[in-house]
């Protein structure tokens, strides 16, 4: 009895220490009416992983993560955790914490230690305590030290300011702040006390590339096991030790990241496409691609178990995929001249008196690709406007080279849609052409046969997108002008436009939060603040790193 007894006091803890940070899924299957997304899901997330979700829109990613967190409901199987793990999931009801204070909110991201505060709360409010009050308080704050509840605040705050959160607003009503800050807040809420398993859907949406930074170098040290649904790349390649792949309607983990399981799947797509490859060429090709993958990955903050997942890689695991991709083609009608853009002293200043950019002097030359940045992502879309004469500057000029012709993707496109038309008739205000040219250009952008009869007043916000991608396509500019081209788009479109752009022979302007895309299309940045330029022609990630560049923008936006 005495044996019985010692297992039964030392069982969870020891099981909770071998088996802990783990996710077990098991039998899971999920549908909705007919459409079944997946069956026979069994899978084991593991700490120390952190396991990148991806899938076409509509695949069930978020769905995943919503099942293994209790919000709904699966049609088949359970998901399980170790006895006593702690599971945290970013929110995406910006609305739930009005009535709560900033502080509070982030944490609530850890509920016991919440709810022993608020107990506690309630026991030293009254006016006099029995003796069970005392010693149910003093049982509260044993609990409350182990929970390390005497540093709540001050790591909670931290976290807020890493997150780009101002002391200022710590303990501001959640209700008072925007939907940008509110996403940062509830970020900060997710990653609160070190939760054992931790499921993130979107995490960098509305967040700077700062800020991205940073939770990239959080995550790539983080202990727990972690799911992630991302549309950046760059944040997934950083981030990732395991992608977990939603297709042909099963779950399937690979080892390594966004871009090996990308590359790998293209290429075992050229490998199917080629008929007369035979099927030991096509071992020695895949296990190049591993070796060569796998020597790239030294870089990597995850390197070493990255490396050792991918040494152990099975050749059978990489198969083509049954994504499908937009043709995004951009083509010039006329080569430009020399003369591409002149920008003199030009300064714009936000309907609330803050002075967005100042003293902006700059000369586009031909070819360039050019990205802007700023601390404040309205100085971009100003800029963008006032060169597209959407908006009037407060001072300086700028002017064209006649020779130019410009496409331009703006922020915010709700003015575009605000018809009863259909794709077809829609799209054919902008450009020459029948209906079927205009289908023809739908068609590119994934758009089937009987969806081209949809009213655009009704269409999805990647669907806007990808309707305004084909606009510009239509018409054959010498220079892109695009704010945040990637917002609302699925990653195989991202890739798709990531691809052409850098083969444009044009010139580029744009602005983005994707990492990957700046650093593999710009080749000059442009940093705009209220003293003036950053002017560098240099790779983004060369940029970001150089200690004298740091120490200029920290001068220039005091």
């Amino acid at each position: 009895m005495a044996f019985q007894s010692l297992i039964r006091t030392f069982a969870p803890h020891y099981i909770n220490k071998v088996l802990g940070k783990m996710i077990t899924v098991s039998n899971l299957a999920i549908q909705f009416g007919k459409r079944v997304l997946y069956k026979d899901v069994n899978i084991k997330f593991t700490a120390g992983n952190i396991y990148g979700v991806i899938g076409a829109n509509g695949a069930g990613k978020s769905t995943l993560l919503k099942a293994i967190s209790g919000e709904l409901e699966p049609n088949k199987g359970t998901v399980e955790m170790a006895p006593g793990e702690r599971l945290s999931v970013l929110d995406q009801d910006h609305f739930k914490y009005d009535a709560f204070s900033v502080m509070d909110t982030v944490l609530q991201g850890h509920q016991p230690l919440w709810n022993n505060m608020k107990e506690r709360e309630a026991l030293y409010a009254k006016e006099e305590m029995t003796e069970e009050d005392g010693n149910r308080a003093a049982d509260l704050e044993l609990k409350f030290a182990e929970m390390n509840g005497w540093e709540a605040e001050s790591e909670a705050a931290q976290l807020l300011q890493n997150l780009g959160v101002k002391e200022t607003e710590h303990y501001k009503m959640m209700s008072e702040l925007s939907n940008n800050e509110k996403v940062r807040v509830m970020l900060a809420k997710a990653l609160f006390g070190h939760p054992d398993n931790l499921l993130l859907d979107e995490p960098t949406n509305d967040l700077d590339l700062d800020t991205v930074q940073w939770l990239e170098e959080y995550l790539s040290n983080v202990e727990q096991c972690v799911l992630v649904v991302s549309h950046d790349r760059h944040f997934l390649d950083a981030v990732s030790t395991q992608t977990v792949d939603i297709d042909f309607g099963k779950v399937t983990v690979f080892s390594g990241n966004y871009s090996f399981w990308y590359e790998s799947s293209q290429l075992a797509l050229r490998q199917a496409q080629n008929q007369k490859l035979k099927a030991d060429e096509k071992r020695k090709q895949l296990e190049e691609f591993i070796r060569r993958f796998s020597a790239n990955v030294a870089k990597s903050k995850q390197t070493t178990s990255r490396k050792k997942m991918l040494e152990k890689l099975n050749v059978e695991q990489i198969t083509p995929s049954t994504r499908k991709y937009p043709g995004i083609i951009f083509t010039m009608d006329r080569e430009p001249g020399n003369q591409i853009l002149e920008v003199e002293c030009l300064k714009s200043v936000d309907t609330d008196g803050t002075v967005l950019f100042d003293n902006v002097s700059f000369n586009i030359e031909k070819g360039q690709k050019t990205v802007f940045l700023s601390h404040n992502p309205k100085a971009m879309t100003a800029l963008f406007e006032i060169i597209n004469g959407n908006r009037e500057a407060d001072a300086g000029t700028f002017k064209w080279g006649v020779t130019i012709t410009t496409a331009y993707l703006p922020l915010d496109n709700t003015e575009f849609f605000k018809s009863d038309l259909n794709l077809v008739d829609w799209l054919s205000q902008y450009g020459t052409g029948n209906e079927v040219v205009m289908k023809g250009f739908l068609g590119r952008m994934l758009f089937k046969q009987e969806e081209v009869e949809k009213k655009v007043n009704i269409l999805s916000g990647g669907e806007k997108m990808r309707c305004m991608i084909a606009r510009m396509q239509l018409k054959n500019a010498n220079c892109l002008i695009l704010d945040t081209p990637t917002n609302h788009l699925d990653l195989e479109s991202i890739q798709a436009f990531n691809n052409n752009l850098i083969g444009f022979k044009g010139n580029i302007l744009f602005a983005s939060h994707d990492h990957e895309f700046i650093n593999t299309v710009a080749d000059r940045i442009i940093e705009l603040t209220p003293q003036g330029t950053i002017d560098k022609l240099m790779t983004y990630d060369d940029y970001i790193y150089d200690e004298t560049i740091k120490a200029q923008k920290e001068k220039m936006y005091s």
